[in-house]
């Protein structure tokens, strides 16, 4: 099976830097798009960026300027760098990688369990 675990979250003042990470492990073949969602309290999960196998990026308009994603495919790990953060960035943050265990060229979604990122005013 495949597992996603991050890390890297915590509390951090408003205009501080977090990096979240998140490596995936298990019967990995290939890996095509990595991306970071997020959930506040009372609000939909909602995607912060994504980044394909051949690196190319996409970020939600709140996020741009200010967030970073980048992957190491020899790692099997994505990365969200985070700067300039302000208190609505606040939220339990999510890994999501679409992996194939095979050569079939399936791939099935999966999640990482989520890390918690707290920005104070």
């Amino acid at each position: 099976q495949v597992q996603l675990v991050e890390s890297g979250g915590g509390l951090v003042q408003a205009g501080g830097s977090l990096r979240l990470s998140c490596a995936a492990s298990g019967v990995i073949f290939s890996i095509n798009t990595m991306g970071w969602y997020r959930q506040a309290p009372g609000k939909q999960r909602e995607l912060v960026a994504h980044i394909t196998s051949g690196r190319s990026t996409n970020y939600a308009d709140s996020v741009k300027g200010r967030f970073t994603i980048s992957r190491d495919n020899a790692k099997n790990t994505v990365y969200l760098q985070m700067n300039k953060l302000k208190p609505e960035d606040t939220a339990v943050y999510y890994c999501n990688a679409y992996i194939s265990s095979g050569g079939s060229g399936y791939y099935t979604g999966y999640w990482g369990q989520g890390t918690q990122v707290t920005v104070s005013s």
